[in-house]
């Protein structure tokens, strides 16, 4: 009996080269290179008064592609359409299937000569996600396919009115997306609100104090008289100072309390661009595409082309039952049971989130990213070994804090001073905390409703009713700051807080606006408008 020949369409070349490796004879793996198909760029390409029918056409530089899939499938006995599994990946599987396997024009098939076609999905290129997806093949999933050309109808629609604006007032031959546009505006307004702002005048009051045992602590002026103070200029600075000086420093109140800091979720593409933007310094556009390379494979000597990590164009922090077995195994043998919770952490994902893939995670625990370091560029490994740390650290016990806090008065005056000190690092010991979420942000004290800083540091053992020395004075001028420019990690945050665009384009999006010279970068990736 011969053996069956199978065609397997996927998106990219790298990726057809590893799919191929793990299916071996009988399948031949090729590559559509993106999109096959497109509405024109001449014309609107959408029927408005017939129920905004679009009309696509080949790419152009797509039709050697095409012409060579065609021969291909002529000699196969089925075709599996193997592209990403978001909504875009849908739509090019429908325009395969709708030039390769029905054919087009004069070339157009009938139906009892076309070749049966699949679907297939998988989170993942390794051999076994590859070869399940092969064995449970769905049909194509027409509900996407409508969604991704809803979006691009409506883009187009958009940029075909928008643009001959441009065209007058900006520069010819730009043009206007309905995401990038909303995202642009949100820059032009953020820069009004900057240019607006008129900064204040205020001072700041702390004091380092010492009790009957050390160390000595610093403690900030809170409150005048039961109220929150405000120091507006130097001369309030100095008459405070000089009242404060005659008054006796009691320490009136002491809190102690356990706090925990509980592991953060795996990536989803949003968090993976803020991460990788604020620890490694990299543009949304790198991060995808070095992504996009550890996602379609890396050559690891004798293992030979594997792919590292899980689809990264995902809203999800969903995680497989297997995954979770493999991290919690690592966790258990290399950290010990006190990093290992009871049971699996299980995050939860946004309503608003598609769920569609899983979380960015490595293909395999295991794999660690000290074992592959001599196969990666240096900044594939430093974007693997983040991947492969958070989602690590996913697994993971919380990290115990042990915080004392402080109320002094003097007179009508009270100050505030709080530290505390790591007891159980946790996931701590894999994962650093994120940027905008480390320990001396402020948070809302549980017990009194107010902001306090929750600083790093020992707070000496005293006792209530203890009468303190002040070793330093140290009042400071300020000025009040107006809101930041956007960095590409900043924007992201507010277009996903906003539910503008999605995982696939945020990198596109801050791309569009850099080339087309809507926006500029300055120095620390701020984007300002032109």
């Amino acid at each position: 009996m011969a053996m069956t020949k199978s065609l397997v369409v996927v998106e990219s070349p790298a990726k057809a080269k590893t799919i191929e490796k793990y299916l071996g004879k009988g399948f031949k793996v090729k590559a559509s290179v993106g999109h096959i198909k497109d509405l024109p760029k001449s014309k609107i390409g959408v029927d408005i008064e017939h129920d905004f029918q679009p009309t696509y056409q080949v790419i152009e530089a797509k039709k050697k592609v095409i012409d060579e899939l065609r021969k291909i499938a002529d000699g196969v006995d089925v075709i599996y359409i193997a592209t990403d599994p978001d909504r875009e990946g849908e739509a090019i599987a429908w325009h395969v299937a709708d030039e390769i396997v029905a054919g087009h024009g004069k070339g157009k098939k009938k139906a009892e000569n076309r070749k049966p076609v699949h679907r297939v999905l998988f989170n993942e290129i390794t051999k076994k996600a590859v070869t399940e997806a092969i064995q449970n093949p769905i049909e194509l999933r027409r509900n996407l396919f409508d969604a991704q050309q809803a979006r691009r109808v409506f883009g187009s629609l958009g940029g075909y009115q928008v643009s001959p604006l441009l065209w007058d007032k900006v520069r010819r031959g730009l043009s206007a997306g309905r995401v990038q546009t909303v995202a642009l505006r949100i820059i032009c307004e953020r820069e009004r609100a900057v240019k607006a702002f008129i900064p204040e005048e205020y001072w700041s009051l702390d004091v380092l104090m010492e009790g009957s045992v050390p160390p000595p602590f610093e403690a900030h002026i809170s409150h005048f008289q039961g109220k929150k103070i405000k120091i507006s200029n130097a001369d309030e600075s100095k008459n405070i100072l000089e009242t404060l000086k005659k008054e006796i420093h009691t320490l009136t109140k002491v809190t102690k309390k356990e706090r925990r800091r509980h592991p953060y979720p795996p990536f989803i593409t949003s968090k993976l661009q803020q991460e990788a933007s604020h620890k490694l310094g990299f543009s949304a556009s790198k991060t995808m595409t070095l992504a996009q390379k550890l996602y379609e494979g890396i050559e690891l000597g004798e293992e030979g082309l594997v792919g590292l990590i899980t689809y990264m164009r995902t809203d999800s922090v969903r995680v497989s039952n297997d995954a979770i077995a493999e991290a919690r195994d690592l966790v258990l043998q290399n950290w010990g049971k006190e990093f290992l919770p009871t049971s699996p952490n299980v995050f939860k994902t946004k309503k608003s989130a598609q769920d569609a893939h899983e979380a960015i995670r490595p293909t395999a625990a295991s794999r660690t990213p000290e074992s592959i370091k001599s196969f990666l560029e240096y900044d594939m490994f430093r974007l693997y070994e983040l991947i492969w740390k958070r989602f690590i650290a996913s697994q993971m016990t919380s990290a115990i804090y042990d915080q004392t806090s402080f109320e002094i008065t003097a007179g009508d005056y009270a100050y505030r001073a709080s530290g505390s000190l790591i007891k159980f690092s946790g996931f701590l010991k894999v994962y650093e905390a994120p940027v905008e979420e480390d320990l001396k942000s402020k948070k809302k004290d549980s017990d009194t409703g107010e902001e306090d800083d929750e600083s790093a540091g020992q707070m000496p053992d005293l006792k209530e009713g203890d009468i303190l020395k002040i070793k330093d004075w140290k009042p400071e001028q300020h000025f009040t700051e107006p809101p930041p420019r956007f960095s590409d990690a900043s924007l992201i945050k507010e277009l996903e807080e906003n539910g503008i665009g999605r995982p696939s384009t945020y990198a596109a999006i801050l791309s569009n606006l850099v080339d087309k010279e809507y926006v500029q970068k300055t120095k620390g990736s701020t984007n300002l408008p032109i």
